[in-house]
């Protein structure tokens, strides 16, 4: 969660017609159901191809946000939830190669501050309780509710969902948090103990001594952690191999957002962040709706936690991802992605 701001950075371095139809080699029942998923006829988004920017209310007056919708399905629409804060959809453009042929309606969304949302200039909107009440605003300007909606939160996304979900799961049919854990001081002990430790001794010492200093922005601080962290617990691609949408989303994050609430190091949420104290560890038994906790082997957040929100919320399953990191829905798709949609499915044949 907390080693995305650094990217930025970091990637600034760094047939034909006259063949016979394969249509004809398909059920009628199964080409009319493509056709539809397909379909925008009718819909007030076709114009734009999916695309609607909704107006949110907020404290400090009404801006616009970023939706995308993918196919139709009337049953299971999923609305992606993404990390930073302040990152974008972009880092979920994998999905387009997985959701489409299970028949998964998916909605691509830029929380407010983000990239293809407005960007309004004062801090105090980057707040949690605040963007809750936004993803409720857009799960009604979207149609969503409890027999198709389900919550997909990532990384920050993760908080975010679970916060959604602790306030308004009447309005869920299924919960999927991953890659993030319910204690931001949970996070920061598995850091500094586990993951740390796990750095060679000269490059810990490096990276300690500009932490101590608060020199966030030092070239050789930042190169350190991008050589050494990210492609062992981030992203466990090499950095000139990361696909065009990572980078792409990245280098679109805004930092007033991300160190608002995160903080400006890439070890912890420190400062006056204002997620540093966050916990919501006592109040995941509340939830009773089909939830999805997804851990990876190597990430930023330690998987046992992942586990444990599987067995503390009251209708919970747990995916591992053995050679995933923080970004499974890339380094570790053959596991993620079909965990994931199983889950969808498997609640949707229970509803």
């Amino acid at each position: 969660m907390k080693k995305l701001a650094l990217l930025i950075l970091s990637i600034l371095i760094l047939g034909s017609c006259n063949q016979p139809s394969e249509k004809n080699n398909i059920p009628d029942s199964e080409i009319a159901e493509t056709e539809d998923y397909w379909s925008f006829e009718g819909r007030d988004d076709q114009a734009t191809g999916g695309i609607k920017m909704i107006p949110i209310e907020t404290p400090k007056g009404t801006f616009n946000v970023w939706t995308k919708r993918v196919g139709n399905n009337p049953k299971m629409k999923v609305l992606l939830l993404h990390g930073g804060p302040g990152m974008t959809h972009e880092i979920y453009e994998s999905f387009d190669g997985f959701f489409p042929q299970e028949g998964i309606e998916y909605y691509y969304y830029d929380q407010l501050g983000s990239y293809y949302s407005d960007q309004p200039d004062d801090l105090s909107l980057w707040d949690t309780a605040r963007f809750v009440e936004e993803v409720e605003q857009v799960r009604k300007a979207l149609g969503l509710n409890e027999d198709n909606f389900y919550l997909f939160g990532q990384s920050w996304g993760g908080i975010l969902a679970m916060e959604y979900a602790l306030k308004y799961q009447d309005n869920l049919k299924g919960l999927i948090i991953s890659n993030m854990v319910p204690s931001i001081p949970d996070y920061m002990k598995y850091n500094e103990e586990v993951l740390a430790p796990q750095l060679p001794p000269e490059v810990l010492s490096k990276i300690m001594k500009y932490e101590e200093a608060e020199d966030y922005s030092n070239e050789e601080y930042l190169g350190l952690i991008v050589e050494h962290y990210y492609p062992k617990h981030v992203i466990r691609i090499p950095p000139d191999q990361w696909p065009n949408s990572i980078n792409r989303g990245f280098s679109h994050l805004n930092p007033d957002v991300y160190v608002t609430m995160q903080g400006p190091s890439e070890f912890g949420v420190k400062g006056d962040a204002t997620l540093k104290n966050w916990d919501v560890k006592d109040r995941l038994k509340e939830l009773t709706i089909p939830t999805l906790s997804i851990g990876a082997q190597y990430d930023t957040m330690n998987p046992k936690e992942m586990e444990w929100i599987a067995n503390e919320v009251q209708n919970g399953t747990y995916l591992h991802c053995p050679n995933g990191s923080h970004l499974s829905q890339y380094d570790d798709q053959e596991h993620f992605f079909p965990g994931l949609i199983e889950f969808i499915k498997k609640v949707d044949k229970d509803s």
